[in-house]
């Protein structure tokens, strides 16, 4: 069936390279492209018998029309990738928003997953929140909503709209930005109002140094609050998770004739 039907395994094989560049856990840096690539190759060779049509409509006699088409199957699993990856996005900006906060700004540590600095708190909460996302069957829900794509989206029938799929990342960015807000919240409140009282022991006391004392006791503000407010943020995590895989089912109805 492969050798019949290549130009349409090659096709399946380019989306699910773009799932594999983009998406959280299997598009990490510390994953070799070797293994990213034979993922990708198992799962089109699992895929394709149930794929597979008499009549694909595959243009291998033009090159410019089939790498075009190769393109677009990758564009549709690398949307889908980034689409997943905006959640851990917000998680890190959380991190960076409280360790602005606490006085942990210069403090960072390497991020595997993505080969770069990132703020000690924001890598707790992405460390964290990727271990919820795969204890709660994340990934084996990400991979079914990218395999019910080939159902919604068949091969060769993609089409890019696109002031929708403008407006449904716009709106899946300004997402990002609100729930590292959410997140981040108790802990700015408790900060917020921990520099209030700073302000006025300072006015009542003008004798006591208030960078000694501040700077720890907004530490241990910070630490305490963001104690506090842990399960609350794995609960919100699966919230937001739902949120994921209904914004990529809207994400994937938008590239539909």
């Amino acid at each position: 069936m492969i050798q019949g039907q290549l130009g349409f395994f090659l096709l399946i094989f380019a989306r699910m390279s773009g799932l594999f560049t983009m998406t959280p856990i299997f598009g990490a840096q510390n994953v070799p492209i070797y293994i990213k690539a034979g993922l990708a190759l198992l799962m089109s060779y699992i895929l394709f018998p149930l794929l597979a049509q008499p009549e694909t409509g595959v243009p291998m006699n033009n090159f410019i029309a089939y790498a075009f088409l190769v393109i677009c199957e990758f564009l549709v699993g690398l949307i889908f990738g980034f689409a997943a990856s905006l959640i851990f996005a917000s998680v890190q900006m959380t991190g960076h928003l409280l360790d602005t906060q606490i006085g942990f700004g210069m403090v960072n540590v390497i991020d595997p997953q993505f080969g770069q600095q990132v703020p000690l708190i924001g890598n707790f909460k992405y460390i964290l929140a990727l271990l919820i996302f795969l204890t709660t069957n994340g990934h084996h829900v990400l991979l079914s909503a990218f395999l019910s794509s080939f159902k919604m989206i068949p091969i060769t029938h993609v089409v890019y709209h696109a002031n929708a799929l403008a407006s449904i990342i716009t709106d899946m960015v300004i997402n990002t930005f609100v729930i590292a807000l959410k997140i981040s919240l108790p802990v700015l409140v408790s900060l917020l109002l921990t520099d209030i009282a700073l302000g006025i022991l300072s006015r009542t006391m003008p004798q006591m140094n208030i960078f000694v004392v501040g700077i720890p006791g907004k530490i241990i503000v910070g630490l305490f609050v963001l104690s506090m407010a842990l399960p609350f943020y794995v609960a919100f995590l699966e919230v937001v998770f739902n949120g994921m895989f209904r914004d990529i089912f809207r994400l994937l109805s938008s590239f539909q004739q």
